[in-house]
């Protein structure tokens, strides 16, 4: 995503800055020697902020319950601060086409709701810009690009580490429905942004109280 933005940047002469930001939870093992010398040879601005929500996720979280809830609301707030105390009024994520169908069937599954993660949405208080540049692109073609550009990835040990977390079983659904017929993601990606209010059972945007057969006129 940085790379892309990069990009948009020099060919839009510059009409906006990125600054990196990247979060170093103290989890075991964390080394970014080689993100610093990345960032540094590409002449991008960044900032590596630690904060230990490792220990407090590992400490709140009961044995056996997914870390994933309280870790992104952790993460979520400090990036949310740091931009807002530093000037910054976008915040750009790298959730991509499978973290979003991922999320929209997990909010019918587990929530009992319609909803994912939009491209573009407005913070609570006004004040930043969420956007997903990468909404569209398909994670293995994130992993290609990456394996290529060989990006100074740093593992991560509360994402994705636990087998009984209810997004990998998700994605293996997906997956499987996939393998019979190619279009289910993309059909599920096309589904989030093609809603028809009338075909559903949302009384805050149908009235179905209201509704009646309209009385033929006599002639």
């Amino acid at each position: 995503m940085l790379h892309i933005l990069k990009k948009i940047s020099i060919e839009a002469n510059r009409s906006f800055t990125i600054h990196a930001f990247t979060l170093d939870q103290q989890q075991p093992g964390w080394d970014d020697t080689a993100l610093r010398a990345w960032y540094e040879k590409h002449n991008i601005e960044y900032t590596i902020l630690s904060k230990d929500t490792y220990s407090i996720v590992m400490d709140k979280i009961p044995a056996g319950k997914t870390y994933c809830s309280l870790c992104s609301r952790l993460r979520r707030g400090i990036i949310y601060r740091f931009a807002e105390e530093n000037g910054f009024d976008t915040i750009a994520l790298g959730h991509h086409r499978d973290d979003i169908i991922e999320t929209f069937l997990m909010s019918i599954l587990y929530s009992g709701q319609t909803k994912s993660m939009p491209p573009k949405l407005l913070s609570d208080n006004g004040k930043n810009l969420l956007v997903r540049p990468l909404a569209f692109c398909q994670e293995k073609d994130i992993i290609a690009f990456s394996d290529i550009m060989q990006y100074p990835i740093i593992p991560c040990n509360l994402c994705g580490a636990q087998k009984n977390m209810t997004r990998l079983k998700i994605k293996a659904l997906i997956a499987s429905l996939a393998k019979e017929n190619p279009k289910i993601p993309s059909n599920m990606l096309r589904a989030v942004g093609n809603l028809s209010p009338s075909q559903l059972m949302d009384h805050d945007w149908w009235d179905f109280k209201s509704l009646q057969v309209e009385e033929s006129e006599e002639v």
